[in-house]
């Protein structure tokens, strides 16, 4: 996973390509002035350095293609929540509120691959801290479920044009897949070859550790 995600913007000199994901400098040219050499249109053309690849751009904002302006799924996000995902991606450009929804129920399946029940997030997110959650963990998950929640129930938050905020929801999902999924898996991966005696010796540390508590 990227370590910063920098998603596409208009005017921006670089970013993540939405065709390659690579991290890129961006050529701009105005589409009318590129066809004719005269008068300026509101429809920009913005072509990656990298891939060669173009976007399209009308009155500041992307129109093409769709589902780019978000950043790639995590690669060990679990599969039950890698359709939501994408399929938050794919209208994050047409509807940021159908996208916070979406990234909602790919929370509430995530918590089920965290152990918990997936009934009911607040309570999840509560199990969780009562585990050790670390702060910055916890904060994330109440981010997507609270500006999530409010997107199919709008109460104080509004975000059908608020493409910005939706697109830290999707860096927040990543963000809590690396913290409690990728991390763990590296730490087990690199238990597992520690000789089998000596892993042997810290089971039975804690068992008697255990007993003496």
């Amino acid at each position: 996973m990227t370590a910063n995600y920098y998603p596409p913007t208009f005017k921006a000199k670089a970013f993540h390509c939405m065709f390659c994901n690579a991290y890129a400098q961006q050529h701009w040219t105005n589409l009318y002035a590129y066809i004719s050499g005269y008068t300026q249109s509101d429809v920009d053309l913005c072509m990656c350095n990298h891939c060669s690849r173009k976007s399209y751009w009308l009155e500041n904002k992307l129109i093409w293609p769709l589902n780019s302006s978000a950043p790639m799924p995590h690669p060990d996000m679990p599969e039950s929540l890698l359709d939501d995902f994408e399929e938050a991606r794919s209208i994050i450009t047409l509807s940021p509120r159908g996208a916070a929804a979406l990234l909602r129920l790919a929370l509430q399946k995530l918590m089920v691959e965290l152990g918990e029940s997936g009934k009911d997030i607040n309570k999840d997110i509560g199990s969780l801290v009562q585990k050790g959650l670390a702060e910055e963990v916890q904060q994330a998950l109440d981010i997507v479920r609270v500006i999530g929640n409010e997107s199919v129930h709008p109460g104080e938050l509004d975000l059908r044009d608020d493409q910005e905020t939706a697109l830290q929801l999707f860096e927040l999902i990543n963000f809590i897949i690396e913290e409690r999924i990728s991390r763990k898996k590296r730490i087990s991966s690199l238990f597992s070859t520690l000789p089998e005696s000596k892993r042997k010796g810290i089971e039975d540390r804690d068992k008697d550790r255990a007993v003496t508590t």
